[in-house]
């Protein structure tokens, strides 16, 4: 079974400053991971561009020239008090949501049954005309968008086990019924939002986690309420905002996961993709801020896809 790696050598080159968390390092430390003789089946491809159309898909355009226009030729440009660019950002962030829009023509065309996406910058906080929490384009839901625009997928589930809510998400799909949202964050953490009581249209299932909380807990969650909705929904095709910072190593959060509970998680998600989506499954990279927490994380997630 053909399992595809998209990244780029571009990823490495967004720069958002030293001491910064979302640093070239965490992709290196990914990559290095996954260099590994256990992922040798692993197929690398080169993550291309995304396109205008696919980025309008989500972003409003002015936005997206707000973006990649401001991106500076020399130095730095902070867009917030957490999300900086540099020189090499605007490739970085079209190759990133470029990615994932590749992997969906990968799996819908047959080429692959599961895709991981090792990019930078993350997206999955980045709304239609806002950059935030070091994310300028919502990678996973410009996939989503591009898969039910190009294929007519009429179920497709997101699943986002960041540590943090992926509020750019859930506001770019809180009135499409052909997705659905399921979520697992710490509350209360960044950025504030992620209640059970955000449903949008009955498509958003938010599984606030206390701090503190550990494997257990998180299973319960996602066993109680996670799995057995995206069960029911019976998706085409699953995407997946897959960040490793509730990792109980990571300085960002309070959690206490280990690499065995990611693994756990997408095993669960595998075998229910085969019952509806045919096996297809594509992964992006979203958080993961300590190396080394992240790099056991991420290979025990993709050792699951495999």
């Amino acid at each position: 079974m053909t399992v595809l790696l998209y990244t780029h050598q571009s990823c490495l080159e967004h720069d958002p400053g030293e001491g910064h968390p979302e640093r070239p390092e965490r992709l290196s430390a990914v990559l290095d991971a996954l260099a590994a003789p256990i992922f040798s089946a692993l197929d690398l491809r080169e993550a291309p561009l995304a396109t205008s159309d696919q980025l309008n898909l989500v972003h409003n355009r002015a936005y997206v020239e707000q973006i990649l226009f401001g991106i500076p030729s020399l130095g730095k440009l902070q867009l917030d008090h957490d999300t900086v660019v540099s020189p090499g950002s605007g490739e970085a962030a079209l190759r990133a949501a470029g990615a994932v829009c590749a992997a969906v023509d990968a799996v819908m065309e047959g080429t692959a049954k599961r895709v991981f996406c090792a990019v930078r910058p993350p997206g999955h906080h980045a709304e239609p005309n806002r950059a935030m929490g070091f994310c300028l384009f919502n990678n996973i839901a410009i996939g989503a968008a591009h898969a039910l625009d190009m294929y007519g997928i009429e179920r497709l589930a997101i699943i986002d086990f960041d540590v943090h809510h992926g509020n750019g998400t859930q506001i770019i799909f809180a009135q499409e019924t052909k997705v659905l949202l399921v979520g697992s964050q710490q509350m209360p953490l960044y950025p504030g939002t992620g209640t059970r009581s955000e449903v949008g249209v009955g498509n958003i299932v938010n599984m606030p986690l206390a701090p503190g909380s550990g494997g257990k807990e998180f299973e319960v969650q996602w066993r109680t309420h996670g799995l057995p909705r995206l069960v029911s929904f019976e998706p085409d095709l699953i995407l997946l905002s897959a960040g490793f910072d509730g990792h109980r190593d990571d300085p960002l959060s309070q959690l206490n996961l280990v690499g065995a509970d990611y693994a756990w998680l997408t095993n669960e998600i595998v075998e229910i993709s085969e019952r509806s989506a045919g096996g297809r499954i594509i992964s992006s990279l979203e958080g993961g801020y300590n190396l080394a927490a992240l790099s056991d994380a991420c290979a025990a997630h993709v050792a699951a896809l495999l």
